[in-house]
């Protein structure tokens, strides 16, 4: 005998946080399907006049990208850039090889004059160096000047591509200017990344906190 008609009022159609309901691949019928995009938090690490802050696990194959957030951070001293490095876990000097590419929006408080633009000092090319995530003259130290933003990391376990990342931050600079920073790039390197350091170009992390989350 043929169904012709549901209550759905009798069905239990909620979702839970990792399904929801979608129609079925003949689509006569629903079921529970996947969620994808949910954020889920691994660690966070909390800055107080620290040298620099470390992600030393939870970066691995369980993911297939990776997303940081910094929210607060302020330094110690005044007009310096946000800087990270990556490590395979064979060493702890933090030297990846980066290639990247970043731009860099910027206006000052009653100037009127916004700038859009390439900005070649915050970008590398097959260098060691620590990647720049602020533009301009930095962040400043006023008690009300900080620094926030996102980076993405693709994964980091993958053994045969090189690693990608998207960087999208914004910074309150010491001349009471704001600042959008933009970069991608890739770590040279087909051996897992495994850890990340983020440090200031000059003195301590005062304060702030790093999130780190696995996209599934």
């Amino acid at each position: 005998m043929a169904l012709s008609k549901v209550n759905f009022n009798s069905l239990n159609l909620t979702p839970t946080a990792s399904k929801t309901v979608v129609f079925n691949s003949n689509n006569n019928g629903i079921e529970a399907g996947d969620v994808g995009g949910s954020l889920n938090l691994i660690s966070t690490s909390t800055a107080s006049s620290s040298a620099t802050i470390d992600i030393t696990s939870g970066l691995d194959s369980t993911y297939k990208e990776y997303i940081i957030k910094f929210i607060n951070i302020h330094p110690a001293t005044d007009s310096v850039h946000f800087l990270f490095q990556g490590d395979t876990g064979t060493n702890t000097s933090y030297n990846q090889t980066i290639t990247s590419a970043a731009f860099r929006a910027y206006n000052y408080e009653g100037s009127g004059t916004p700038t859009l633009q390439y900005y070649a000092s915050g970008d590398l090319d097959q260098d060691t160096d620590f990647h720049y995530m602020t533009g301009n003259s930095g962040v400043g130290n006023d008690s009300d000047q900080d620094f926030n933003g996102t980076m993405h990391l693709f994964d980091p376990s993958n053994t045969t591509f090189v690693k990608h990342f998207m960087i999208d931050t914004h910074s309150h600079g010491p001349s009471n200017y704001t600042m959008r920073f933009f970069a991608a790039g890739y770590f040279n390197t087909t051996t897992a990344i495994t850890r990340l350091r983020f440090k200031f170009s000059s003195g301590n992390i005062d304060s702030g906190t790093i999130k780190l989350y696995g996209v599934s």
